[in-house]
C-alpha cells in the first residue's frame, strides 16, 4: 500500500510539474510598492527598485506553483534621500547588516481568477508567514508574440514583527510612523 501512495503522489507531483511553465521578471513593468501612515494623517508610499523573482504560472489553471522573490533592501526609494538613508540605517531595515528581503510561497488557494498566495516573508532575518491577495491576474500574447502574464499581490504586514520598531509619539497622540504597513505589488513576466 505505501508504494502504491508513493506511485500516486510521485504521479501527481510529475503531472503538475508538466504544466508549470517558468516566466522571467520584467522589471520595467513591474513594482514592488508599499505604503505606511504618517503622523496619523497620510499614507506615505515608497517601492524598491532593485527585485528579481522566480515563478512558475499554469496558465491553463490560472494558478502558480512557484512565487519567490527578492529584494535588495538598499533600493528603498520615497523620493526623499534623507527619508530613505533614515530607512537603510538600523532604525528600520539595517541595509548593511541584513541586504535582502525574501519572499518564498508555500501554497497558492485559487478562487476564480484570483487567489490567496501563502508564503514565508524575512526582513531583517525574522520570517513570519504572511498572506497576499493575488488580484487581476491576466495573460496576453505581446508584440512579439511572447506569452506574458501580470497579477497584483496586495497584504498587510506589522513592521515591528520584524524588528522594525523605530518611531516617535505625537504630542497630541498617536505616532510619526503606522506599525501597519500596506504591500502593494505589481508584477509583469515573460513566458520563458
Amino acid at each position: 500500500m505505501k508504494s502504491l501512495t508513493k506511485i500516486l503522489l510521485s504521479s501527481t507531483l510529475a503531472l503538475t510539474l508538466a504544466n508549470a511553465t517558468p516566466y522571467e521578471l520584467d522589471k520595467v513593468h513591474s513594482n514592488v510598492g508599499f505604503s505606511a501612515k504618517h503622523l496619523m494623517i497620510t499614507n506615505v508610499k515608497g517601492n524598491f527598485t532593485n527585485f528579481e523573482g522566480k515563478i512558475d504560472f499554469d496558465q491553463e489553471k490560472k494558478t502558480f506553483n512557484v512565487f519567490e522573490g527578492t529584494i535588495k533592501t538598499n533600493s528603498v526609494n520615497t523620493g526623499i534621500l534623507k527619508r530613505d538613508n533614515h530607512l537603510r540605517s538600523d532604525d528600520f531595515f539595517a541595509a548593511d547588516k541584513y541586504p535582502e528581503i525574501t519572499f518564498k510561497m508555500k501554497s497558492y488557494k485559487k478562487d476564480g481568477d484570483e487567489g490567496v498566495m501563502v508564503g514565508d516573508l524575512t526582513i531583517r532575518g525574522v520570517t513570519k508567514e504572511v498572506e497576499l491577495e493575488v488580484e487581476d491576474i491576466a495573460t496576453v500574447k505581446d508584440f512579439e508574440g511572447n506569452t506574458r502574464v501580470g497579477f497584483t499581490l496586495e497584504g498587510e504586514i506589522n513592521r515591528t514583527d520584524y524588528g522594525l520598531k523605530w518611531n516617535k509619539v505625537l504630542e497630541f497622540g498617536g505616532v510619526a510612523v503606522s506599525e501597519k504597513i500596506e504591500i502593494d505589488v505589481e508584477i509583469q513576466a515573460v513566458e520563458k
